[in-house]
């Protein structure tokens, strides 16, 4: 700290006002010294200190956007999920309701149904087991007609005579 000196004026031995001065540049100056001595001291400590702070507080930063970015990912698996099961739905009762109409306009056209095709071949089946076990119990199974055959007897005799053997 600088000193004051008080003047007397009556005092003979004072000493100049340009010491003091002089004096109290050279305390600032020192003062100047050893603040810019601690400074760069403790700076180094500080920037220290600064630096491992910021590598936690990034590190915490780091962490809560890597929970929000999770937690977003989640809520959007869920609602892609909640999505694509509506969707599933609704084409599910699309097609439904497509079955059913061609279903109805095959119906009023007089074709068969898949039921009604399936019913009659089961009866076909049925009718060719039962054919089959007659036709083993007699002698041989009569001979099938060929068309040209059929239509050699479809004939009236008149053509029939007529016809050139070829």
């Amino acid at each position: 700290m600088v000193k004051k000196v008080h003047r007397d004026e009556t005092d003979a031995g004072a000493v100049p006002p340009f010491a003091n001065v002089k004096e109290s540049a050279g305390q600032i100056w020192l003062a100047g010294l050893g603040a810019f001595a601690k400074a760069q001291e403790e700076g180094t400590r500080m920037f220290d200190a600064l630096v491992k702070e910021g590598l936690t507080i990034q590190r915490k930063t780091q962490a809560s956007a890597e929970e929000k970015i999770s937690e977003a990912s989640g809520r959007m698996a869920s609602m892609a999920t909640d999505m694509s099961s509506r969707a599933t739905g609704q084409w599910d009762k699309l097609e439904n309701l497509f079955e059913e109409r061609v279903s109805k306009a095959m119906k009023k056209l007089g074709m068969p149904s898949a039921r009604d095709i399936e019913a009659l071949s089961a009866r076909v089946d049925a009718l060719e087991a039962r054919l089959a076990s007659t036709a083993s119990s007699t002698d041989p199974a009569p001979r099938r007609a060929t068309i040209e055959e059929d239509e050699a007897t479809s004939e009236p005799p008149a053509r029939r005579a007529s016809r050139r053997p070829e």
